[in-house]
């Protein structure tokens, strides 16, 4: 995975842990998407308060690999990049490390794509999106 630049601390709970007292693997997605709503909170994509549905965008793929296991008290941070732009979607590399060591605990992706949630229809990635992500992640901008 190339550099990330952004990275969200998230506390791994005791209610978050499986029988053998690992993380649970749905929560590894759970943690993916909390870093994900603070990385668009912090490029000014999205405010606290207002409707999820106004961020615009949906998941359509997420894979995660598992690398080391996560236990109880374990402190984590979770990195987010989006690594590509397209006409209506985006990769979003993302890793979950310990926030002590840098060891990377799992690592994964996914595309989300640009959606209108009022008529139910996909869009091509809005230009205000398209260069807050750009500049933050020094990607060149596809003129489409």
């Amino acid at each position: 995975m190339s550099e990330f630049r952004f990275f969200h601390p998230v506390e791994v709970r005791y209610g978050d842990l499986d029988p053998q007292g690992h993380l649970n693997n749905a929560k590894y997605l759970t943690y993916f998407e909390t870093a994900r709503i603070n990385y668009f909170v912090h490029l000014g994509l999205f405010t606290p308060g207002h409707s999820f549905m106004d961020i615009g965008v949906i998941l359509a793929d997420a894979r995660v690999t598992f690398h080391a296991p996560v236990e109880y008290g374990t402190p984590v941070k979770v990195g987010v990049r989006t690594s590509r732009l397209g006409n209506k979607s985006m990769t979003v590399e993302q890793n979950i490390v310990h926030a002590e060591t840098g060891e990377v605990l799992a690592s994964g992706q996914v595309i989300l794509v640009a959606f209108d949630y009022h008529t139910n229809k996909t869009l091509r990635v809005p230009d205000v999106m398209r260069e807050k992500i750009s500049t933050f992640e020094g990607l060149e901008v596809q003129q489409v």
